[in-house]
Parts: structure tokens; sequence; C-alpha cells
């Protein structure tokens, strides 16, 4: 289904000279669906008019074949042809902020060719693409190499970790803002309610820390054993509770129960729970960059699927749910692209080239 409204695709148009018969027409190739018509965003035109430029080049090849010395220069003139030639109607920049899990790669780690080489050729057509993910900085760093950003920012942690990222810096990084939290109030109470759950964090310095065995490719580290006790004294940059015996259903009601205060949290598709800082979400660490590189509000665009991403798909100007995302996400977006089992990212991505 194609949606005109919120997206701001480059538009080309293409002219020719068929015998002095002027043409010309605007290409639009959007592959995603309005679905969200309620919230009030700037709405960009996306089709505009043919360039200065094009019409300048048009007054001036008319000239020339009007003015023409000979009969063969006339003939020349009259089969001349602007073939091939594109005139860039719209070259505006956005930001663009990806969810990673869910979005750029399956819940098996994967991504895909066809999501790889769309974002691959967004970075290199001079977008600001950023990674903006739950996952903690470690496991970040190799989705921002697979899809080729040397320059710019990621956000990790669910807005905990901010990044800047340039080939000068010593590994091609520095962590340029960090919001940390005592964990310790949101702990004991969980662990009243849930007693048999996992918990782990990230600490200040960058370490994961667990209870039992808790091994996950989000935090990009192997755990450090720790009791209760040591999670309780530590300052958190991000916080994961994990049941494998409760359903979700009875997560989410042990997590209502709690009552979690002073901190920002969001539930994830099974018995997962994720905490950041008061205020913190991908959202708030998104509305700082976009400040400090001066982009206009209309001109971001953001990609998700998980509870995590809903503050992001309302912030942007251009928020897209991935298709397998749960209704409350659908909600909060603009748009709803295929799931990413086929691909939708790249659809996404290619409507900005």
């Amino acid at each position: 289904m194609v949606s005109l409204g919120g997206c701001l695709p480059q538009i080309t148009a293409k002219g020719s000279l068929p015998q002095g018969d002027w043409t010309a027409s605007a290409h639009l190739h959007v592959e995603t669906r309005r679905v969200n018509q309620q919230f009030n965003k700037p709405v960009v035109p996306v089709l505009a008019r043919v360039s200065y430029v094009w019409f300048t080049m048009w007054m001036t090849t008319l000239t020339e074949t009007s003015v023409a010395g000979n009969d063969d220069r006339r003939e020349n003139n009259q089969n001349t042809t602007l073939n091939n030639i594109e005139f860039t109607a719209i070259d505006q920049k956005f930001m663009v902020a990806l969810d990673v899990d869910g979005t750029l790669v399956n819940h098996d780690g994967h991504m895909s060719p066809g999501v790889r080489e769309a974002a691959q050729a967004v970075v290199a057509a001079g977008h600001e693409v950023m990674i903006a993910t739950g996952r903690s900085l470690n496991a970040t760093l190799p989705i921002i190499e697979k899809i080729g950003i040397e320059r710019g920012y990621a956000v990790c942690c669910n807005g905990g970790v901010t990044l800047r990222l340039h080939p000068d810096l010593e590994n091609g990084y520095e962590v340029i803002h960090k919001a940390t939290f005592d964990p310790a109030p949101a702990l004991r109470a969980l662990r009243e309610r849930l007693p048999s759950a996992k918990y782990a964090l990230e600490d200040a310095d960058g370490n994961f820390l667990s209870t039992e065995r808790f091994q996950d490719a989000s935090f990009g580290v192997e755990a450090v054993g720790v009791d209760f006790h040591t999670m309780l004294e530590s300052t958190a940059v991000r916080v994961v509770v994990f049941s494998t015996e409760n359903t979700p259903e009875e997560f989410n009601e042990a997590i209502n129960h709690v009552g979690l205060a002073g901190v920002t949290y969001s539930v994830g598709w099974t018995a997962w729970l994720d905490i950041a800082a008061a205020g913190v979400t991908k959202a708030s660490a998104l509305e700082n960059l976009r400040v400090r590189l001066g982009f206009e509000e209309h001109l971001t665009v953001a990609v998700g699927d998980g509870r995590n991403d809903i503050e992001m798909l309302t912030w942007a100007g251009r928020g897209v749910a991935m298709g397998q995302a749960p209704a409350e996400v659908v909600a909060a977006a603009d748009e709803v692209t295929h799931s990413v089992h086929d691909d939708g990212a790249a659809h996404v991505l290619r409507s900005l080239l």
C-alpha cells in the first residue's frame, strides 16, 4: 500500500526532447503504508515542481534549436535529447534512527543482504544514519560496522549511552553521554515479586553483572557472576530482568503490581524487562542529538518494532513500525512497513534514496 504523507524520499525528474516534444515526469517509490492519521505532525509535500535549473536548460535548448544556422544543424538539434540526465528536485538529508533487533536483524541475529545494502546506500547518500538500540555498547559496534557507519553517532542501552563515531578516535568511538541510576529500589521490589527471575545489569564501567547463569547477546560481553547484594550496590546504566518460569502475562502482571517508580522501563516480547534511568529513552537521547546536529523535527525518521521504540516512533517526524510490531507500537507510528522477515527496514531505507 502506498503512503505519501509524512515521508520525503528524493524525487527526480527525467526529461527528453524527442522531436521537440518536451516531457517531464516525477518518480516516487514508497513501499510503506499509512496507518495512523491522528498525529498532528508537519507533513512535507512529496511531489515538487521541477527545479529552476531544469526550466533554464529547457529554455536554453529551445533557443539554440530555433536559431540553428543551417539545415544540418537544424536536423541535429531536432533530434537532440536529454535522456539519462536526472535533475534533483529535492535533496534533503535526514536524521535516520534504526532499531536493531527485530528491525535490522531478525530474532536469530541475522541481517539480510537486502537490509544491509539498503542501509549502506543510505549512509553513502549522506544521510545521518544512527543505530538506536537497547543493546549495550559492545553488542552495538558490530552492527555499526556491518552497515558502514564510520562517522556519526549511536544510541545504546535504550538511551543510557550515546556514542560519537569517528575513525580518528581510539577504537573508532567515544562515549559522549552516559545516564546512570541507583538500581537498588527497583531490584528489591522486583525480587520480592519475582524471586526466581534472573537479574543482570550493565554498570557505569561497562561491565555485565548477572545472577545465576544469564548470558545474553545484547550485552556483547561475557557476564560476571555476582550475588544479588553486589548488584544492589552497583551503579547501573541498564538493568534487565528475565523469567523463564512465568508466562508473559504473569510477568506483566507482576511488573504492574510492583509499580516501578524513579526509573524508565519497557517490557519485551517475552517475560523480559529493560530498566533505565528516569526520563531516559531512545527518544530522549535522539532529541539531544537532533539539537546538536541542527536537524529540523520533520527531517527525522525512525524505524522500530518493540515497546522500547514507542517514544522514538512518536518523537520522529516519520515513525515507521515494523510489520510484526505489537498493536501499541503500531499505534505510536505514522506508518507500518513489512515485517523483519520480509526486509521491512530495507523498504523504508530505499524510500530515502
